[in-house]
This record gives structure tokens, C-alpha cells and sequence, in this order.
């Protein structure tokens, strides 16, 4: 982390909406750090986003007020009856820990949004987390081996996911997920109807697709 923290963007210079302002400031936050006010206004421009960020610089609030601003600013659309329902935005993290973390903070800067979340990781018990998912909601933040698990269940639908966040993205490559990563991209809609959203310690990073698949 950088000696100096923050940096001189405010968050009410950007172009947030009121409910997700409101969130920023039950979090206390007013002066953005270099990573969010390097990337949010990329970001809510509805452009693709691959930031370099250790933990504890605040990529987490950059990637979450960019997802609320992007699912606010259209309608959702009503999944068909009898099929399973369509999440708007898949969080990815490595480790439960991070999702858990992820959720928390998403709860506080989304209170006045609307937008509702549901968590998906391994290590604990499996059907009271299907039961409570089939609820439907908004936003999924979740582990890679979860997530799948219940995608293919069709507990609900990676159809219709309008924005995509990698966290930690290679710190997942290293635990193996790589697999795991390319078979949700796969079921997701192309890039083109989607925004992406990438965090990582390093950039050095890729991931191919095969042909004829997406690349990112």
C-alpha cells in the first residue's frame, strides 16, 4: 500500500448514483484510493477493467460501486418461469475468507441500492446454502468449485451476467482454478454484452481461451 492513501478524487465527483453515495458514506469513505480512482471512472464509463492491486488498497469497494452503478442503470430482466433465474453480476474470489469479506463489504455499500447478494463457497453445509440461493438475487460472490457446482444444479443461470469481477486473479491461477475459471467464462454472455472487471497483485497474467472460445 502506498505511504500516501488516498488520493484527491472524492467519491461525489463521480458519476454514482445517490443510493450507491449513500453507501459510500455509511462506510465513512469521502477521498478515493489511487486503485479506485485510477479505475471507477474507466469503469463506470462501462469499459473493461484490468487493475494491478494488493489487498487492503481498496479494489474491492472499485470493482463493487462500478457493479452498482452498472446494475442500476437498466432494468432487470425477469428470468422465465420454470427456468432457473438470472444472477446480473459473478464476483469470483480464490478462498471463502475473501468472498465472505467481499459480501460484507458489498451489504454495507449496497444497503441503499436494492441490489441483493448471494454467497456460494465450499466448507459449509451445502444445502442450506443451495436453499437460500434458489431465493434468487442479484449479485453472486462466491468460490470457483461452489459457483459451478450449483450453476450446473441449475440452483441459477450464469446466462444473463451483465458485469463479471475476477478478484485476486492470480492467486487463483496458482490454487489451480484456471480450469475452473474458463468453464464459467464459457456460460457466460460474450464480452461484448458483458463488463469485465480483472484485480490481481501482478499483471503479467493471461488466460487463453481455446479457439473458438472466448480469450481474456
Amino acid at each position: 500500500m502506498s505511504s500516501n492513501p488516498l488520493s484527491d478524487v472524492r467519491f461525489d465527483s463521480l458519476d454514482l448514483q445517490p443510493e450507491i453515495l449513500a453507501g459510500v458514506k455509511d462506510a465513512g469513505f469521502e477521498f478515493c484510493t489511487p486503485i479506485q480512482a485510477g479505475t471507477l471512472p474507466i469503469a463506470l464509463a462501462g469499459k473493461d477493467v484490468a487493475g494491478q492491486a494488493q489487498t487492503g488498497t481498496g479494489k474491492t469497494a472499485a470493482f463493487l460501486l462500478a457493479t452498482f452503478h452498472k446494475l442500476l442503470a437498466a432494468p432487470a430482466v425477469e428470468s422465465e418461469a420454470g427456468k432457473p433465474h438470472k444472477i446480473r453480476a459473478l464476483m469470483i474470489a480464490p478462498t471463502r475468507e475473501l468472498a465472505l469479506q467481499i459480501h460484507h463489504d458489498a451489504v454495507i455499500l449496497g444497503k441503499h441500492t436494492g441490489l441483493t447478494f448471494g454467497l456460494a463457497y465450499g466448507g459449509v453445509d451445502y444445502e442450506k446454502q443451495r436453499t437460500a440461493l434458489q431465493s434468487g438475487f442479484d449479485i453472486l460472490i462466491g468460490t470457483p468449485g461452489r459457483v459451478i457446482d450449483f450453476a450446473k444444479q441449475g440452483v441459477y443461470s450464469l446466462a444473463g451476467v451483465e458485469v463479471m469481477v475476477l478478484d485476486e486473479a492470480d492467486r487463483m491461477f496458482d490454487l489451480g482454478f484456471i480450469d475452473d475459471i474458463r468453464f464459467i467464462l464459457r456460460r457466460l454472455p460474450k464480452p461484448d454484452r458483458r463488463q469485465s472487471l480483472m484485480f490481481s497483485a501482478t499483471l503479467g497474467l493471461r488466460l487463453h481461451e481455446r479457439p473458438g472460445n472466448d480469450s481474456h
